[in-house]
């Protein structure tokens, strides 16, 4: 091992681009904070030696001596030598200079011995750690001088960090070599998104997500092959056909094809069908010509490069890498012959066109026919990105005066890329439209689909809207579909309802001018919406004409569509059933399609409702997976960031939900979507209000207002800020402004009938009217507002006005109604709010009660009547033997709070331990 003082990696291995290990990282770091040792392991290219070298270098300046396996003890034999007995001293200075006659077999006791002493030695300076990558490379003398030494060490301040290869979960040799606390932890495959943050981190960016996700498939998750694939799609000018595997680099086939030369000519041949096939069996492998396949399968699985499926005849590489590199391997020609038997063999018939495709050369119009019908068959199954790949094939073997064209084709498949979340994808393909069409009707097909593929950030393609009116000329068809990109335009850039509704309007009549019934549905759903945010009363009309007949099917689940239009009403008009109801169909169809985009919005809408209805932890479970979602598509990612901020805030994490909104603003701003500033700014001010931080609370608030006024938003259940603005000010003593606040509210509240804000409202009047004085007013308008909010379903809202109400009898003699607002936000699972009421609660001053004799000691639980509601619950469990910890689990409260609970339990009852509880039940099992 080589000694290294002041120990410091290259830039690109600090802790924080450990990318996609985060957990494990932080889980390693704290064991090696807490004086633990770790052991890392995994396949070969997972990334432990990265994870390593980052934790090294992390606590690598804690320590005064670092230790790394190349020398071990080498360099500090000098410091530590004169130290050592005789015999010790000669057995290491031999083991490691090769000089004299000590050996490990004859001196193999004091060999082990004197690595002991050393690390002994060093530690008495200062911290030691032992740093070990590729263990399994160490000679089994030297692991096991490492493993002597290590289960010796006790508590000398030496830590040890370890990376070993292995496969499965097959470690535990390596621990030998380990202190017995060693944390052993496992680096599996990376997830897609967090392979993509890896690929961009080193510079290959701007990979469409569908190249990704092949990356993602044939890496398996691995690091190291997921990077040198990368690097070869960088190096190489002509991308994979559609539907063709990646491009496998020289130095990762070397990995595999060693094993491959081992096989037979037919056992080759027999391997490569199998690679070209999407899910190989036996019976398929037969069905392609090859007749000895269980023969030839069995040899390759031998060799590890086949894994037969217990479970069936399924042929299954070893890792999907082996499956890359025999096909790229293989000459060309071998190539079409697989994908030729193939395309007869193959149940499927989008798998045989897909292979007779790949078995062709130029244009071929039948071919062609082929891919498009398989494309169609993709789309009715739910199946966009599989449609798209087959008709871009289909555009590639379709001749230049085909009907229909290879633009249409081309613009088809951009369209199903967009429904599967590929937006990339979808925009190159109308860029390489646009470049090569003078056809107006195309051309405006692909302005619209780069304008879809910019999502909320407009302003990045404003220049586009005069040249696709241009091509538009005076068709209504066609301008009719730009005057419906225009809506969005002037709601999300110039922040104008007003127009953004007249667009809307003129995009329906001119759709309905000719005859394009998707179209008119779309901008009447549109239409319908902007006139809900805007709390006109030609809303409700509007959705009513949006869902007349005839009905175009694939506006019914369209996340712009009527149907999420009604949704939209329904959760702002409190009808919070038949609003879960209707996105929950919603999303349901929508996954049965396919259709990424939709299946974000629907997601978000399905969490927003659980979170009005006060399921905290079923609210923070979608958001969280739309988030996730949304991140992985690029679609989206502003709006599912605010919601799931408001969710952390209620039922997660605040400072993740301050960290998520304040993200969720800036990039709204960079955007310039002004509608989504208002929404990150409101996450923002709530989340701050939760954490306790008023004034920030306060000016988040303000600046929503001032957004919205200028945005033209009148309906407060919009955003629903508008309480939490006044509960600022009050705390802030901004008494007037916060009476200002609910006034303006409450008329447009009153006009548009939405009964939970103005129960919220009445909530923060009461605030008010407490700072006043006036606390028998406040009480009973905290009451009605809590009764109110119960009956509609706002149970978290239900539970904030039972704890104001608590907060204001706090501080007059008797019960409060803590235990009520404990209650009610542990049924939401609201543990940010709960954590809030434990403080308040424990804060309170308690009387002590006089101090029973012996022989007045109250019996059972009939003794406990002192006690307050929470006081009681953790008294029974303490008398039934259970833990503070288990307490807390069971009560869903802090193992603080148990403490503090149990501590007021003693003073009240004048006792002073948890036995003497136990006492009482026994007293009153006794008589």
């Amino acid at each position: 091992m080589t000694v290294r003082r002041d120990f410091k990696e290259p830039a690109g291995c600090r802790p924080d681009q450990v990318i996609g290990r985060e957990e494990l990282f932080t889980a390693a770091r704290e064991q090696l904070g807490r004086g633990g040792s770790v052991l890392l392991h995994g396949p070969a290219g997972i990334g432990k030696s990265t994870v390593l070298r980052a934790l090294a270098g992390e606590y690598g300046g804690a320590a005064r001596t670092v230790l790394r396996c190349s020398d071990l003890l080498g360099l500090v034999l000098d410091e530590v030598s004169e130290r050592l007995p005789a015999a010790q001293r000669t057995a290491l200075e031999s083991a490691l200079t090769g000089r004299g006659e000590s050996t490990l077999q004859r001196d193999g006791l004091a060999l082990r011995l004197a690595v002991l002493s050393a690390l002994r030695a060093l530690a008495d300076t200062g911290p030691v750690l032992v740093v070990a990558d590729d263990l399994q490379w160490l000679d089994p003398a030297s692991a096991e001088l490492l493993g002597f030494a290590a289960r010796r060490l006790g508590d000398t301040p030496v830590r040890m960090l370890c990376a070993v290869r292995t496969e499965g979960e097959e470690y535990d040799r390596h621990l030998r070599a380990s202190p017995p606390d060693t944390l052993a932890v496992r680096l599996g495959p990376l997830s897609r998104a967090q392979l993509s943050a890896l690929l961009d981190h080193r510079g290959y960016t701007g990979l469409p997500r569908s190249t990704v996700r092949d990356i993602h498939r044939t890496s398996g998750g691995n690091a190291l092959f997921a990077l040198e694939l990368g690097r070869a799609l960088a190096e190489n000018p002509t991308p994979p056909r559609p539907g063709e595997p990646l491009p496998v680099p020289t130095s990762l086939r070397a990995l595999v094809l060693n094993r491959l030369e081992m096989l037979s000519e037919e056992a080759r041949r027999t391997l490569l069908v199998a690679s070209a096939g999407a899910r190989p069996t036996l019976a398929l492998l037969h069905e392609a010509g090859r007749a000895n396949a269980e023969a030839e399968t069995a040899q390759a699985a031998g060799l590890g490069l086949l894994a037969t499926e217990p479970e069936g005849p399924a042929v299954r590489f070893a890792h999907p890498m082996i499956s890359a590199a025999l096909y790229a391997e293989a000459p060309a020609q071998d190539r079409r012959a697989a994908h030729a038997a193939l395309s007869t063999a193959a149940s499927d018939p989008i798998e045989r066109a897909r292979h007779l495709a790949l078995a062709t050369h130029g244009t071929d119009p039948e071919v062609a026919a082929r891919l498009a019908e398989a494309a169609a068959l993709a789309r009715d199954r739910g199946a966009p990105s599989v449609a798209a790949q087959l008709g871009l094939l289909a555009a590639r073997h379709t001749p230049a005066d085909g009907t229909p064209s290879p633009e249409l084709m081309r613009l088809a498949a951009a369209e199903d890329a967009i429904t599967a979340g590929e937006l990339d994808l979808a925009r190159d393909i109308a860029r390489e439209v646009l470049s090569r069409t003078t056809v107006p009707e195309d051309r405006v097909r692909a302005w619209i689909i780069v304008i879809d593929t910019a999502g909320h950030a407009m302003t990045e393609v404003d220049a586009i809207f005069p040249q696709a009116l241009a091509d538009a000329g005076d068709d209504p068809r066609l301008l009719a579909l730009v005057h419906y990109q225009l809506t969005w335009r002037a709601l999300l850039v110039e922040g104008d309802f007003d127009e953004a509704r007249g667009e809307a309007a003129y995009a329906a009549e001119l759709a309905a001018r000719a005859g394009d019934r998707y179209t008119e549905l779309m901008a009447l759903a549109f239409q319908a919406q902007i006139e809900t945010l805007m709390g006109h009363p030609d809303a409700p009309a509007t959705i009513r004409r949006a869902l007349e007949e005839p009905q175009d099917p694939r506006v019914a689940c369209h996340h712009n569509g009527a149907g999420y239009s009604r949704f939209r009403w329904l959760i702002m008009s409190d009808q919070l059933a038949e609003a879960r109801a209707t996105v929950t169909a919603l999303l349901r169809e929508v996954r049965r399609r396919g259709s990424v985009e939709s299946e974000v919005h629907f997601l978000r809408g399905v969490a927003e409702t659980e979170l009005h209805s006060g399921h905290c932890s079923r609210a923070l479970d979608l958001a969280r997976e739309s988030l996730r979602l949304a991140r992985d598509t690029g679609i989206g990612e502003v709006a599912s960031a605010v919601l799931t901020s408001l969710a952390e805030a209620a039922g997660g994490d605040v400072d993740r939900a301050l960290e998520l909104a304040r993200e969720a603003v800036a990039h709204a701003e960079e955007d310039g979507d002004q509608m989504y500033v208002s929404r990150a700014l409101a996450a923002l001010g709530h989340a701050q209000l939760v954490a306790g931080d008023v004034a920030a609370a306060v000016r988040s608030l303000r600046r929503v207002r001032e957004v919205e006024q200028g945005l033209g938003i009148t309906d407060p259940a919009r955003g629903r800020w508008h309480g939490d603005l006044a509960e600022a000010l009050v705390r802030s003593g901004e008494i007037a402004e916060a009476q200002d606040v609910i006034d303006g509210t409450r008329e447009l509240a009153l006009r548009l009938d939405r009964e939970s804000v103005l129960a919220v409202l009445d909530r923060a009047e009461a605030l008010i009217r407490a700072a006043r004085g006036e606390h028998d007013a406040a009480a009973a308008q905290l009451t009605s507002a809590q009764d109110r909010l119960g009956k509609l379903g706002y149970s978290l809202e239900e539970a904030r006005a039972a704890f104001a109400l608590a907060q204001l009898r706090s501080d007059t003699a008797g019960p409060t109604s803590y235990d009520e607002a404990a209650r009610l936000f542990r049924r939401c699972r609201a543990l940010p709010w709960l954590r809030q009421v434990e403080v308040a609660a424990a804060a309170r001053p308690v009387e002590a009660a006089p101090t029973p004799t012996p022989t007045s000691a109250p019996d059972g639980l009939d003794g406990l009547d002192g006690l307050a509601s929470m006081e009681r619950q953790v008294a029974a469990l303490v008398m039934e033997g259970a833990t503070n910890r288990e307490i807390a689990a069971r009560l869903f409260i802090s193992v603080k709070t148990v403490e503090a609970t149990l501590t007021r339990v003693y003073r009240k009852l004048g006792i002073r331990s948890r036995v003497d509880i136990v006492r009482l039940a026994a007293g009153r099992r006794t008589t």
